[in-house]
Formats: structure tokens, sequence, C-alpha cells
């Protein structure tokens, strides 16, 4: 476990060397090599100084070391225009440093220390590398929204630990707590980093600010902390949460629905693909909430899926931005016209977001069904909607940005580069192979 922190702790002075972009973002492909190598199956593996890692664990991290490549990669505009890259790449690595030890972390409170710093590298990439001035309202939306209900959080790990005497992982399954104020402070902090529906205003005007690098992250992996998050807590919170959790999964269906229509009246290809992240979201917390097997499976599951697929609809956006300086699908129309195989790419990664096979959010939606209806099959209605509906905005989104009337002025642009086929490739890539290997998901409970 140490060796991978002392590994990104010796890669930031390598930041401020000179044309150092490349050889940093080869240097993480071989971390996630060696990480995904050093696999373990059963119960903590890696274990050193309150750090170790589960199965769980182990997919959110190779998930976090993924993303935080492929950020690299996609930005390459901020090294192009020597907009302060040495700088960028550092806030990546503590970013990338942060997860790191959010998701290994064997104690409650390590990982609430952990968890809030996370936010500080995301508000610096924000702040300092967005797009439009109404990125500081966006930042703060994001920090006063996220501090707000981690501050409960904290008080409620603190009585825990003068209640228990110990914060370990793997030992509080002992526990079963019955208190009301318990839960709620357990689970808000968690729901509003998710977002669940009524917390989530944060969340799109976040994404709509952030630069494709922010983006990348928050979509692919800071929504997850929230799933994992739950994950974990729900281990000594079993009894309660069988008579509360019902409010929540009845919020999430219903604001899934909701957002998903909402997401057929966007014209900003960002803000669409954000609001998509919600309804996701919302099935994510839906099964979790029903407590069985079948939702703890399915949401580790449709949470790596989501992370891979969102983050790469935002950069394929992000393509388009770049050529056209605009996200509005008012003009981004006709891309077909302009960068032909870069449809392809569209075309899978939309069919993905819609959870069409081979892809993964397949197995995820499906599990997450399957769990939702076993406990109550009235429940069926709302996953219909947001099975229809979510079918529709991709399709909405792939055929409004693909065809119609292109605008004149696409005519300076140019096609895609091969740096940007890598970047595609591999979001599609394991999205569609991790299907073959579902069995794995099945042993980390």
């Amino acid at each position: 476990m140490l060796s991978y922190i002392m590994y990104l702790i010796f890669l930031i002075p390598l930041c401020f060397m000179n044309s150092s972009w490349w050889l940093i973002q080869n240097l993480l492909f071989f971390s996630c090599l060696l990480y995904m190598i050093n696999i373990v199956f059963f119960c903590w593996g890696g274990l050193s100084y309150t750090f170790g890692y589960d199965f769980l664990s182990y997919g959110l991290v190779m998930l976090s070391f993924w993303i935080c490549i492929l950020m690299i990669l996609a930005s390459y505009s901020v090294v192009q225009h020597k907009f302060y890259n040495n700088l960028f790449l550092f806030m990546i690595l503590l970013l990338l440093l942060m997860l790191y030890c959010t998701f290994c972390s064997l104690n409650i409170i390590s990982f609430y220390f952990f968890f809030e710093s996370s936010l500080i590298p995301t508000l610096f990439l924000i702040f300092g590398w967005g797009y439009q001035p109404e990125r500081l309202q966006a930042g703060i939306y994001l920090l006063f929204y996220t501090l707000f209900a981690s501050l409960p959080l904290l008080l409620g790990t603190m009585y825990m630990y003068n209640f228990m005497g110990f914060l370990t992982f793997s030992l509080v399954y002992k526990m079963n707590f019955m208190n009301f104020f318990l839960y709620l402070s357990m689970v808000l902090a968690f729901l509003v980093k998710m977002p669940m529906y009524m917390f989530h205003l944060w969340l799109p005007k976040a994404h709509v600010e952030a630069p494709i690098s922010g983006s990348m992250i928050l979509a692919g992996v800071l929504l997850k902390l929230g799933g994992y998050g739950l994950l974990r807590v729900f281990e000594y919170l079993m009894e309660i949460g069988m008579v509360f959790n019902i409010i929540w999964l009845s919020i999430s269906l219903v604001g899934g629905f909701l957002v998903s229509i909402l997401c057929l009246r966007q014209v900003d290809m960002k803000a669409l693909v954000a609001y998509s992240s919600v309804a996701h979201m919302g099935l994510v917390i839906g099964g979790l909430m029903t407590l069985n097997t079948w939702g703890f499976y399915m949401t580790f599951v449709l949470m790596i899926a989501h992370g891979l697929c969102s983050s790469g609809l935002f950069c394929l956006t992000n393509i388009s931005y770049e050529r056209l300086s605009s996200r509005s699908l008012l003009i981004n129309k006709g891309l077909l016209n302009l960068m032909p195989s870069m449809a392809l790419w569209w075309f899978l990664l939309s069919s993905c977001n819609m959870a069409a096979p081979p892809s993964l959010n397949l197995l995820g939606e499906i599990g997450l069904i399957n769990s939702m209806m076993g406990w109550m099959w009235m429940v069926m209605l709302f996953l219909m909607l947001i099975s229809f509906f979510g079918a529709s905005y991709s399709l909405y989104l792939f055929s409004y940005s693909q065809h119609g009337i292109y605008y004149s002025g696409i005519f300076s642009s140019v096609s895609g580069f091969c740096r940007e086929y890598l970047l595609l490739f591999l979001h599609w890539l394991p999205l569609n192979l991790l299907i073959l290997k579902g069995e794995f998901i099945l042993i980390w409970f």
C-alpha cells in the first residue's frame, strides 16, 4: 500500500521538470499496471499503516488511476498553450493521491479526512482551469454543499468512537446502531456527494464550468466516493436502514425520472451529460437502499461503468468544444460531415450510456432493477420510465449532434487526432470488456 503512496509522492517533483507531461502519464500507466497485477481477492490485502484494500476499494482505485491518466491525455491544450501545465499535473497527482488514500483507508476517521481533502484539488482545477467567470460561483456551490453535509458525518464518527472505542472498517460489522441522528449524519454527506435528487444542484453547475479534466474526475470518481461511503456505513446501519431507506429510494426514483425528462430539454451538451449522471446515480442509490445482495453488488458495477461511460462522453463533448468553441447543440450539428470517424465513438458511448449490450452498464442496470423489483414490484413504473427516457436522451444527444444542417463555420475545423481516438478507445474498451468477467464482482461483499 505505502509503496504506491510513495510512488505518487515521488512523482510530484517530476511535475516541475520541463517537458515532463508524457513522462508522468507513462509512469502512471506503469503504476496502474503494477497495481492491477497485485489484485487481492479475499478479505483485506496489502495492509500497511492503516491502509489496505479489499475488492471494492481495488476496483475504485483502478478507476481513479485510469481516469487520472486519461485526464492528462485529454488535457493536451493545457500543455500546448503553456497554461501552468506544471501546476496542472501537480493538482492531478495530488487529487489521485487523495483518492487513493480515501479508498484504501481502513479507519473511518482517516477515510473522512481524505474524503474531504479530495475536494481541494478539484476546486483548484475548476478555479484555475475552468472556462467561464461563473466558475467561482460553481466552485463555491460545490464547496458549501459538500461541507454543509460533511460536518454531521464528522460528529457521527466521533460519537461512534466514543461508543465503540474503535473505528476500523473490518470490525464495525459487529455493531448495529438504532439511532436516527447517527443514521442521518452518516448517510447525508454521501447522498450529497452522489448526488441524490434535490441535493444535486451543485453538480451541473460544477460540470459546466469545470475544464475537461475537472468534469472527467467529477463524473468518473468523485461521485463514486458517495456510493463507496454508503456501502461501507450500511454495514452497521442495517436495522435502522430497513426503516428509513424507503424515503431515499422514493426520492431517487422520482428524481431520476424527472432529471431524465430534464435532459431532453438541454441545449448544452455538457449539461446534458451532467444531468444524465444524476439519473444514473438515482438508480444506484435506489438499488443500494434495498440493502439486498443484488443491490450491493450491482451498485459497485454501475459505479465503475458510469465512471468510464460518463467520462468518455465528456471527452467527446470537449473534442467538439475545442473545434467549434461552443457546447450548444444548436451549433454542434451535422458533426457527421466534419468528423465521420468520431461519429462512431459518439454512437458507441451514447449506446453505452443507454445500457445497450455488451456494455457494463447493462449488467449494472439489470441487477439494480432486479434488486428493486425484488424489494417492491410497484417501483417497476419508475424503472420503466427511467430506462425509456435514458434511451431517449442518449439518442437525442447523438442524433442532434451528428445529423442536421451543419453550421458553415465548422469548415475551418480539423478532424480528430490520434490522441483523441486513443483516449476514447481507452474509455470504451474496459467498459465493454469487463462484462466478460462479471463473476469478479460477486466476491467483494
